[in-house]
């Protein structure tokens, strides 16, 4: 169902508000770049900062915009199940395609508690569902055993996997069956997912260099492996970088020396330090990012 190079976009601010306009460019710019699907009010657009106001209209304009000429995987998730439902049900009647659902983090469920938090999630609704496993934020790991459960839900679509653990796709492969959706979360292992079976990212990078990683996809897709590594090598010291500090602090950085947005964070994230804005800077100049400012 998803695919290729999918961005967790960035939520533009100016003046300490969302910045529809600057979001609208940025989807469009997304959009003839390649990206196969869009991600709005993931992590890396600060969805736990966002109003309930702001988080429907992010959604709202990300639909809007996209005009069905590509998904839009709504990112829906909480720590409470009842609000989780809530948001996934919201998001359907704005016209998202599917719905990006976090393991909920600070309660540290148990396994059986994560299962019946996925499954009154899709029980109660009808968007295909993306589990979202992060460990290092949520502090709770979904297994693949869990996992294969999900699976048998008609509704439970696929995983992102933000583990970086390249045993996974394998084993979930073989449990979850074929028409479950692999997507990577790790910018730095795409290529590598990939080879392990998995048919896509939900990309960081994605955001600054969307031609770039949907690029990327498309070698591997038609098995064009030396311009796959190419592309693999000429992404790999981003996509270190914009984990130098907490994303999206990084990533947002590099966009408003684009003019994708302006340079602005909500609280608790700053700006980088000094020093990793030099960094950051840097690579974006060796890459040529700073030539390919949207339109």
């Amino acid at each position: 169902m998803f695919h290729g190079s999918i961005p967790a976009l960035i939520t533009p601010f100016k003046n300490g508000q969302f910045d529809a306009p600057a979001y609208q460019k940025l989807i469009e710019w997304q959009i003839a770049s390649g990206s196969s699907a869009l991600v709005p009010c993931g992590t890396t657009g600060e969805s736990p900062t966002l109003s309930h106001e702001e988080w429907r209209e992010v959604i709202k304009t990300c639909v809007k915009t996209a005009a069905g000429r590509v998904p839009v995987i709504a990112g829906t998730g909480s720590n409470s199940t009842a609000e989780t439902i809530a948001r996934t049900q919201e998001a359907e009647k704005l016209g998202a395609n599917a719905a990006l659902v976090v393991v909920p983090y600070y309660n540290k469920p148990t396994q059986e508690g994560l299962y019946q938090h996925f499954k009154a999630v899709h029980d109660a609704t009808n968007l295909p569902i993306i589990v979202y496993n992060v460990p290092g934020r949520t502090v709770a790991n979904i297994s693949s055993e869990t996992l294969a459960r999900l699976a048998q839900l008609p509704r439970i679509a696929g995983t992102k996997d933000a583990t970086a653990n390249l045993e996974r796709p394998v084993h979930e492969r073989a449990s979850c069956g074929d028409d479950f959706c692999f997507l990577s979360g790790d910018d730095g292992t795409t290529l590598a997912y990939l080879a392990m079976g998995g048919h896509g990212c939900i990309s960081v990078t994605a955001n600054i260099a969307p031609r770039e990683s949907a690029e990327l996809y498309a070698a591997w897709q038609r098995g064009d492996m030396a311009s796959a590594g190419r592309l693999r090598d000429q992404l790999a010291e981003l996509n270190s970088l914009l984990f130098c500090e907490a994303n999206p602090t990084p990533v947002k950085y590099i966009a408003s020396l684009m003019g994708l947005c302006a340079l602005e964070y909500r609280l608790p994230l700053l700006a980088p330090s000094a020093e990793n804005q030099t960094k950051l800077r840097a690579a974006a100049e060796r890459m040529g990012l700073l030539k390919q400012k949207a339109a």
